[in-house]
């Protein structure tokens, strides 16, 4: 895993991102550069330029189609599929940028086709990649699991999950861990040190995750040697931080989050982080215009009531604010006046609104919060009061959530499909406060593409 601005990324999608950006950078200058008889200057405004923009283009349209995805794809099948889709969408883009290189160039065709094809070669070498992966061979990082508990039983699980990368040498027991929740044949003999079995089994990264950690239970000076030999040493709370970008609270204590690092809500982050609101929720709004008034009418048509919804939720510091989004359910949907979570195939739900839930175009209204300054473009998922008292009695450290804006969509969103309990808030929880404590532009600009994704893919709505 690397560390980019607070937010961790799998070696390999992000050593693949950028090949594949230079590959189409280095056969777009090559083409100008043997099109053109002029200075280097030349070659820079054009191929950088043109080059760097089809190489962002390329890298969106790939996260889209999840090939820099550090899980593997689950067949050969479906790696095609999604070369095709990934084809179809970057071939004309190709064509589009390739056709503004200046029409000076001594065969502006020769360039064009040399795009398309390293385009097309990018794609299909992702997908062969993908495949690849998915069949296990290529190499792997050697993961001891210091201890034989429940917590370690749920690390090995994680880890085999989340992570193709990983290869499981076993599992060490802890002194004082008498039954094992793993299994008997994954279990590593106690006969040599943990330095020894580390380096014996050519050990890449240790993951400390012990249920118990009493007096004794931590061999703190074998630990220091395995990592002055140059193994990774990380505890629980840091290997579901890096590995699933959460913080799971089953095994958090609060001077893990006190004296860690993180939690910055410096000024220069929240100047930087309003502006980006503004701009971005301007865009958005001037895109979405046309497709909200035509959302307006479906609902207007279908039945009674109000086009928009109105409802008090709980914003930055426990401030209660007014959210707004298109009305997908029935106008007596709590009639009651009992709060209830949206659940699947929900009867309250109308027609128009399970297309508008799926597509998550309910939620533009909230755009105009965003400029309005009660949300953010990115942040948890604003509650009820009604909810937010339930759990913050019910779940520890909830309230931790509530010390930044709500977002229209966030880290806990496209992570986890759509929460209608309290043990999915939970589950939700976990990602908010590693967004809480790790928000930057940069993961930002992640969720946002990840978002798209979801939205294009219908996944987690309700």
């Amino acid at each position: 895993m690397i560390r980019i601005f607070n937010h961790y990324l799998h070696r390999a999608s992000l050593f693949g991102a950028l090949a594949d950006a230079l590959v189409v950078m280095a056969v777009v200058a090559a083409a100008v550069l043997l099109q053109t008889t002029g200075s280097g200057g030349a070659l820079f405004s054009v191929a950088g330029a043109r080059g760097g923009s089809l190489a962002a283009g390329i890298f969106v349209i790939n996260s889209l189609t999840g090939f820099y995805e550090p899980r593997p794809l689950r067949s050969s099948t479906e790696s095609l599929i999604r070369a095709a889709v990934a084809l179809a969408l970057a071939l004309p883009l190709t064509y589009a940028v390739a056709s503004f290189f200046p029409a000076s160039l001594a065969d502006p065709h020769t360039v064009q086709i040399a795009a398309m094809a390293s385009v097309a070669a990018v794609i299909l070498h992702r997908s062969y990649s993908a495949a690849r992966a998915a069949t296990g061979s290529r190499s792997r990082s050697r993961v001891l699991i210091f201890g034989s508990g429940e917590a370690a039983r749920v690390v090995g699980q994680t880890l085999r999950h989340a992570d193709p990368d990983a290869d499981i040498v076993g599992y060490y027991p802890g002194p004082n861990e008498a039954t094992p929740a793993v299994p008997a044949t994954e279990l590593l003999p106690t006969g040599a040190s943990l330095t020894q079995t580390a380096r014996e089994r050519r050990v890449d990264e240790i993951v400390v995750a012990l249920t118990e950690r009493r007096a004794g239970s931590m061999p703190l000076r074998d630990l220091l040697d395995c990592k002055l030999l140059g193994v990774r040493v990380n505890d629980i709370n840091a290997h579901f931080e890096k590995r699933l970008g959460q913080i799971r609270i089953d095994y958090l204590y609060a001077g893990w989050l006190i004296f860690g690092d993180g939690f910055n809500q410096g000024l220069a982050r929240t100047v930087v982080k309003r502006i980006f609101d503004i701009v971005c929720a301007s865009v958005l709004i001037l895109l979405a215009l046309p497709l909200m008034l035509v959302t307006a009418l479906a609902i207007r048509l279908e039945s009674p009531g109000h086009v928009l919804y109105r409802q008090q939720r709980v914003g930055r510091n426990g401030r209660a604010f007014e959210v707004v989004k298109f009305r997908s359910m029935r106008a007596d949907a709590e009639r009651d006046g009992t709060p209830r979570w949206a659940t699947a195939g929900d009867a309250r739900i109308t027609r128009v609104g399970h297309i508008i839930r799926r597509t998550r175009i309910d939620e533009l209204p909230q755009l105009f919060g965003v400029l309005a300054g009660h949300m953010s473009l990115v942040g948890p998922r604003p509650e009820r009061q009604y909810f937010v008292d339930q759990l913050t009695q019910e779940i520890p450290f909830y309230a931790v959530r509530h010390s930044v804006k709500p977002g229209v969509t966030g880290w806990a969103q496209v992570r986890f499909q759509y929460g209608a309990t309290v043990e999915d808030s939970q589950e939700k929880l976990q990602y908010d406060l590693y967004y809480v404590k790790n928000h930057t532009l940069f993961l930002d600009l992640m969720i946002l593409l990840e978002t798209v994704r979801v939205v294009l893919t219908g996944k987690g709505a309700r």
